[in-house]
Order: C-alpha cells, then sequence, then structure tokens
C-alpha cells in the first residue's frame, strides 16, 4: 500500500512541477513579446492605408426609415426627431 501512495504522490508533485515550470516559459515569452512589441517603431504600429480599419456596408434607406417609424410610433422619438432622421438618411 505504501508504494501506491509514494507512486502517487511522486505523480502530483511532477505535475504541479511541470506546470509550474510551463507556466513560467508562458510568462517568460509573454513578457519577450511585450518588450519586443514596446521596442517596436510607431511606423510599424499605424495601419497602411490600403490596410484599413473595416467598415460595414451602409444599410438600406428604407431599413432604416421603417427602424425609424417603429420607434416613432413607440414614442421613443418625436415627431420633429423623426423628421429630422428621416432628412438624414435621405439625404435632404
Amino acid at each position: 500500500m505504501g508504494f501506491r501512495r509514494r507512486t502517487r504522490r511522486r505523480a502530483l508533485i511532477a505535475g504541479a512541477v511541470g506546470g509550474a515550470a510551463i507556466a513560467h516559459h508562458e510568462a517568460k515569452k509573454a513578457g519577450e513579446q511585450q518588450q519586443a512589441d514596446d521596442q517596436a517603431p510607431a511606423d510599424d504600429q499605424a495601419p497602411a492605408d490600403d490596410q484599413a480599419q473595416y467598415a460595414p456596408p451602409p444599410a438600406d434607406p428604407a431599413d432604416e426609415i421603417e427602424h425609424l417609424a417603429q420607434l416613432h410610433t413607440s414614442g421613443a422619438l418625436s415627431d420633429e426627431e423623426f423628421a429630422a432622421a428621416k432628412a438624414k438618411i435621405l439625404g435632404t
């Protein structure tokens, strides 16, 4: 019975030591990467013009007006706010 207990204890200790070693390695690697990122020139971090942020396509004006109408019907928008938002969508 003592043999099993000793084997289990060794396995637990080996697992704990191994886990700590892996965590230490990951933390060291992350620290080195952060340091490399901090030392990189600012020009490398700025997005290029051809790699600009993605912008979703404009929504369909009819859908936007329908949504505004629902807001107006529910009382979330006043008559003036609804008219102003609708004019903005239609570009007038």
